[in-house]
């Protein structure tokens, strides 16, 4: 089964509040409040499709999701690079198809 290699990185020179921004929004967040009394996370994209997140800034979806991250990746003008790729046992594990 094939899935979909997701590279990207911000185009230089990067505002690190755009990197921070991007990051927050794709993969989600930790958050506390009141002197670190209340803890909770804040949901990314990421969140809501499965993927198998790599390293920073590479990661492998299904084909059918690979549009819908392609176009907010794209909101950030980010350098993008796509490559279908044979998916090993982990990728399938963690896009919950195996």
């Amino acid at each position: 089964m094939f899935g979909t290699l997701i590279a990207f990185r911000l185009k230089p020179p990067q505002d690190p509040n755009e990197a921070s921004k991007l990051v927050k929004k794709l993969y989600g967040q930790k958050t506390s409040s009141h002197k670190n009394r209340y803890h909770y996370r804040r949901k990314g994209l990421l969140d809501e499709i499965p993927s198998h997140r790599l390293i920073r800034g590479v990661i492998v979806v299904r084909k059918k999701d690979e549009e819908r991250i392609l176009s907010f990746l794209r909101e950030y003008d980010t350098e993008i690079f796509i490559r279908k790729v044979k998916l090993t046992d982990d990728d399938l594990t963690a896009l919950g198809i195996k």
